[in-house]
């Protein structure tokens, strides 16, 4: 595990988006896994920025995007997809049929997650994939539980997921119950992870995750076993390392 903390969150998403356009740079066909959520919104500004500057073209890249709420259309402006075109994928040269994000409305939403796990399969390998952590340790919608569903799955969004992601919707009467998210094992087949953690109320969850006890009641616990993790903490989120 590389663990680097960061003064400042521009700082953060500047080294993290440099990580993200230097692998484009040296692999133009690049697969990417990309998250959604406050975490990344800085590290994507950064990621156009380089490309509005000529530095980078995302032409050849392939994106997978960790999960999508059921029930909200792309139209939503609450859904990931939506979010994607929002914040990435409608500022720079990104060809849409190479972006992947699961589909909220699939009239059968398990053959939709083995649709979404025979694309990933056939993509060969992500090369990068970027994780924020949930309060409760999950990573996509991979909540704490018993075991956890190796490949994409429906879950049901607990109660704490749906009571951070409420500012986002007005209120949590409005968060969607389920989503469709990524496996951990899907995402630890990734050759690089980067985790990005902020803000002080992730300071005793990224610490716990890192270096606790590796079970499936924290999802990101398990990153602990992945070869290549690199992780990226402000310094308020950073408090409890050296």
């Amino acid at each position: 595990m590389n663990l680097l903390k960061f003064p400042t969150k521009d700082e953060l998403h500047e080294a993290a988006a440099g990580i993200v356009t230097g692998l484009v740079q040296t692999k133009p066909n690049a697969v990417l896994g990309l998250a959604t959520g406050s975490t990344p919104i800085g590290i994507y500004q950064e990621m156009i920025r380089a490309y509005d500057k000529g530095m980078v073209s995302y032409k050849q890249v392939t994106t997978f995007n960790l999960d999508e709420y059921v029930g909200l259309p792309p139209t939503d402006p609450q859904s990931y997809a939506y979010y994607m075109k929002e914040h990435l994928f409608g500022r720079i040269d990104v060809h849409p049929e190479r972006t992947h994000i699961p589909n909220g409305i699939a009239e059968d939403p398990e053959a939709e997650c083995a649709r979404y796990d025979a694309l990933l399969e056939a993509s060969g390998q992500i090369d990068l994939q970027i994780l924020g952590l949930g309060h409760n340790g999950h990573i996509g919608f991979n909540e704490p539980d018993a075991s956890l569903a190796p490949g994409t799955h429906v879950v049901a969004l607990s109660e704490q997921t749906r009571e951070a992601n409420a500012r986002f919707f007005g209120s949590v009467a409005h968060v969607p119950t389920h989503a469709i998210t990524m496996g951990v094992a899907s995402i630890l087949k990734a050759k690089t992870i980067l985790l990005v953690v902020k803000g002080a109320d992730k300071a005793d969850i990224v610490h716990r995750a890192l270096t606790g006890e590796i079970t499936t009641e924290c999802p990101a616990s398990l990153l602990q076993t992945h070869p290549h993790l690199v992780v990226m903490v402000d310094a308020e989120a950073g408090r409890h390392f050296a």
